[in-house]
């Protein structure tokens, strides 16, 4: 691979009818990185369960991911739409739990009126 990342950008509505694709893609990337079949998984787990996140608190919109391919490690940013009113995230604690035991980093933050998160998966050799 270059010495930069490949870089992927996908924007979707902003329902659960879409997150197939923000799951097909990290698997496709996982793919591509080597990633083991149950890393792959772990992978979609987490891509899921933080676009949910995002999707459950927003209005009408989209989500947009940005999906970075690095040689040892994939990188998944996504943002969504602005949080209505009176809602706030909600992820239980057994998603928070989840999350963490699937991936090697991940944040979910407020980001101006919407949510965004962050998720890293390494490689292992």
């Amino acid at each position: 691979m270059p010495d930069h990342p490949t870089e992927v950008l996908l924007e979707l509505p902003a329902t659960a009818e879409f997150l197939r694709l923000a799951r097909l893609a990290a698997a496709d990337l996982g793919s591509r990185a080597g990633f083991t079949y149950d890393e792959i998984e772990d992978l979609r787990i987490g891509v899921d369960e933080l676009c949910h996140s995002v999707m459950s608190v927003g209005g009408q919109g989209t989500v947009a991911l940005r999906y970075l391919l690095f040689d040892d490690h994939l990188v998944v940013e996504g943002h969504g739409p602005p949080v209505e009113h009176g809602r706030e995230d909600t992820r239980s604690e057994l998603s928070k739990t989840i999350v963490a035991a699937v991936v090697d980093e991940h944040e979910l933050a407020r980001d101006g009126d919407g949510l965004r998160f962050r998720l890293v998966k390494h490689l292992r050799y």
